[in-house]
Order: C-alpha cells, then sequence, then structure tokens
C-alpha cells in the first residue's frame, strides 16, 4: 500500500519547511514564483491534490461557499428562466472572490435539513416561503444574510426589484389602451386557488408588491377586476389559470400576469379557444425574460434587470461576510431596483364587442 503523502513529505523532497509548502497552497503571495512552482511541481508528481478542505476550513474559521436558499424544489434554479439568470449573475460575481455557490432548498423534511446542517458563510435568502423554518435556522446559526425578493426587515440587508412601479406601469397601459374588463392571473405556494372574490389573498413579497400595484391604477378607475390563482409557476399551472379566466361568456379584455413564464399559458389557452391576441385579448407579463422575445405575438412585459440583481445580491453578500469577519457593523442596505415597461405586440386597444 503506497505511503500517505503529506505536507511534509513534499517539504522533505523540496528541502523546504513543511510551513513554507503550506503556504504554497494557501498563502502564495509569500512566495517567490519559482520556488512556488517547484512546490506545486514536487506536489503534482507525488500525487498530493492540497490541504484536505474541511481541514482548511477549520483552520480558517470559512467554508469558501456561500448559500442561495429557495422555497421551490432544485430543479426551479435549472429551469426557471429568471432564476437561472439570477444564478448566473452571481456565479459571475463571486469568481473573482473565489467563494462557491451552494443551492439549498427550504425543506426540513428527513434528517439532512440543508439550512441547519451545510456548511457556509453567509446566505442569500431568495423569495423563500416566510413561514418555512429554514430562515430561522440561519438566523439561529447567526449567518450574514441577505434577502432577495423578500419583505424587507430593518436589520438584514435586501435586494428586491421595484414591483409595485412596474406593476402600476402595466396597469397605466391596459388602462390607456381602454380596457375595463381586467383579468389578474397570481401564482403562490399556499391556498386559496382558482378564481378569488378577494384578489387581497396573495403570498410572497413579490406576488403582493405586483398585486398593490395593480389595484393602485384600478380601484380608481372603476375597473371590472377578475383574478384567478394557479399553484406555482409551471406552464400546466399557468394554462390553468388562463383556461379559469378566459373560458367564459364575460372573459376579460386584458390579462395581467404575475410572471411572463404564467403570460406564456395565457397565449396558449388563447390560442386553443380561438381568441386573437391582441385584437381580443391584451397580455401582458412581468420579467421581461428571453421567453418574452420568443413567443408570437411577442409580449408586453415589465423588465426587471436580472442581471443587475444577481450583482447586487452577491457583492451585498460578500460585504455582509467581510463585515462579520472584521467584526464590525453598518447600518443593512436595502437595494431597489428600477423596472421598466416595455411594449410589444401582445398588448392594444379594446376591441369593442
Amino acid at each position: 500500500m503506497a505511503a500517505r503523502v503529506t505536507l511534509q513529505t513534499i517539504a522533505d523532497r523540496v528541502g523546504v519547511s513543511r510551513m513554507t509548502v503550506s503556504n504554497a497552497f494557501s498563502k502564495p503571495d509569500q512566495l517567490s514564483v519559482p520556488l512556488r512552482q517547484r512546490i506545486l511541481a514536487a506536489a503534482q508528481e507525488l500525487g498530493y491534490v492540497g490541504p484536505d478542505p474541511a481541514a482548511r476550513a477549520l483552520a480558517k474559521g470559512t467554508t469558501g461557499a456561500v448559500g442561495v436558499v429557495f422555497t421551490h424544489s432544485l430543479r426551479f434554479a435549472f429551469t426557471d428562466l429568471v432564476a437561472t439568470g439570477f444564478l448566473g449573475a452571481i456565479a459571475e460575481e463571486l469568481a473573482p472572490t473565489g467563494l462557491s455557490l451552494t443551492l439549498l432548498t427550504s425543506s426540513d423534511d428527513g434528517d439532512i435539513v440543508p439550512a441547519r446542517d451545510v456548511a457556509m458563510d453567509g446566505a442569500l435568502v431568495y423569495s423563500c416561503d416566510w413561514t418555512s423554518r429554514a430562515v430561522d435556522f440561519l438566523h439561529r446559526r447567526r449567518l450574514p444574510l441577505v434577502y432577495v425578493d423578500q419583505d424587507p426587515v430593518d436589520d438584514i440587508p435586501s435586494v428586491n426589484v421595484d414591483d409595485r412601479s412596474g406593476a402600476r406601469a402595466a396597469a397605466r397601459h391596459v388602462l390607456d389602451l381602454g380596457h375595463r374588463r381586467i383579468g389578474l392571473l397570481l401564482s403562490g405556494t399556499h391556498g386559496p386557488y382558482g378564481l378569488l372574490d378577494d384578489p387581497g389573498v396573495v403570498d410572497g413579497h413579490s406576488s403582493r408588491q405586483r398585486l398593490l400595484g395593480w389595484l393602485d391604477e384600478f380601484g380608481p378607475a372603476g375597473v371590472e377586476v377578475m383574478s384567478a390563482r394557479q399553484d406555482g409557476t409551471g406552464l400546466e399551472q399557468a394554462r390553468w389559470g388562463a383556461r379559469l379566466l378566459l373560458d367564459r361568456p364575460d372573459r376579460p379584455t386584458a390579462v395581467l400576469c404575475f410572471s411572463d413564464a404564467v403570460a406564456y399559458g395565457v397565449l396558449q389557452v388563447a390560442a386553443e379557444l380561438g381568441i386573437e391576441v391582441p385584437r381580443q385579448l391584451s397580455v401582458v407579463g412581468f420579467d421581461d425574460n428571453p421567453l418574452a422575445t420568443q413567443v408570437r405575438p411577442t409580449l408586453t412585459t415589465v423588465r426587471q434587470d436580472i442581471a443587475a440583481k444577481g450583482r447586487a445580491a452577491a457583492a451585498t453578500l460578500t460585504a455582509t461576510i467581510a463585515r462579520a469577519k472584521a467584526g464590525t457593523s453598518a447600518p443593512a442596505e436595502h437595494v431597489l431596483l428600477p423596472t421598466e415597461l416595455v411594449v410589444r405586440e401582445s398588448s392594444g386597444p379594446v376591441n369593442p364587442q
């Protein structure tokens, strides 16, 4: 059996101290380039891959990883275009820091509870169900946290989008086009689902802010609002919600949607029912993800800068971690990113019946 290769093994081969070998891996700026190259070459020749990550983390008091906590299953991180764009921007912002990204669900079922058990230096709490125990575990661990698409809390840094302003712009747009019978298609993780007598029953920061923005405009205008709420954000759920609004004699002339993904479901159902968009129905999404320009007709939507949100979240978290390590404090920063209405082909003047 081959002898175990250690730092001392490499030190003996090169003729330096064990600490010098350790510095070659953990503090390369303290060695000359030729000496470090000699040490790394000897390590490679002997089959040594580097110090044990767990031991190094214990010695440094840091894991080198940050978490992103989701309410949804991790599949959401790879299939939702907004989530993938957000995570890509975070990864790009973190790259120069050497920090890695760990994706975690907020599930607390079974023996492993990610928010409690996974080693990390800090975490982004991203659009999480506020009733989940995951956030409580993170707080109890005293980890540096940043909230993203969450209700702001005084002492926790946050990054949000101005959802309410964007929703107001979308509502004004359809009002200016003459629409007065308007459907709202919402999504969420808690019931009730289906057609709603009270559209104010929604969960999640972004959902609430978008609904408030719509109602800011519709209330004074005396609009007839028809609301439906789907269970989740998937296409099939969106199609189900869209059918509730559109497959009826008193269907709305415009539908405002929680997201572009939801709006895509509305476009599909409208086509199946023979409803022409935008001549007979205007459809407006939210997010301006790549889907908005891929569908036909192209989608009128509210743009949020997903990449800017990811960069801001990563930068805020790394700054919060740095302050925690240094034992310093500062008032929690609350970033609010602007939105912009983007008018495309899916919205048009109301068509008198």
